[in-house]
């Protein structure tokens, strides 16, 4: 099922502009908990958003990793992190939870996994981390839902300025 060009359905924002603060402010939340890195955050969100195929959202993040330092060729490799050697055993981690999770298998998350995770992150940041990768999740659901055309909010949130047209 194809959507090249496909057109924008509705503006959920304005729909239901009250539940969107509170994902708004539960997404904030997470970032400010300061329980997790910036740049980690970026990747989880990047590799959620191209999973689900979410073009808004991935939009959004490049340029935002981009603004915040992220080197382009990591960027680049996200896709394929497994295979590339530019990401750190945390990042590795963070990254196959964020796949786990927002692909769940019927078995859940392994016991590997776990215990993968736990070697590199605190509880605390393991919960945080979660939380991350299901806000990333929930917007990239009405986003995908609705069509929203990337790049839209760029120039109000100042990702114009990440020099990616």
């Amino acid at each position: 099922m194809s959507h090249t060009n496909a057109q924008p359905r509705l503006n959920f924002a304005e729909q239901t502009p009250e539940l969107v603060k509170k994902l708004q402010e539960f997404s904030m939340a997470i970032t400010n908990s300061g329980h997790i890195e910036p740049g980690l955050s970026h990747l989880v969100d990047i590799r959620a958003s191209q999973m689900n195929g979410c073009a808004f959202c991935l939009d959004m993040h490049v340029k935002e990793a981009k603004l915040h330092g992220e080197r382009e060729l990591r960027l680049y490799h996200v896709a394929t992190w497994r295979e590339s050697p530019l990401f750190t055993p945390k990042e590795r981690a963070a990254l196959a939870l964020t796949e786990a999770l927002t692909q769940i298998a019927p078995t859940g998350i392994s016991d590997e996994l776990y215990a993968e995770l736990r070697a590199q992150f605190s509880e605390k940041e393991l919960s945080t981390l979660t939380f991350r990768v299901m806000g990333i999740n929930a917007w990239n659901r009405l986003n995908v839902a609705f069509r929203t055309q990337p790049g839209i909010r760029d120039k109000a949130l100042g990702l114009d300025k990440a020099g990616l047209v």
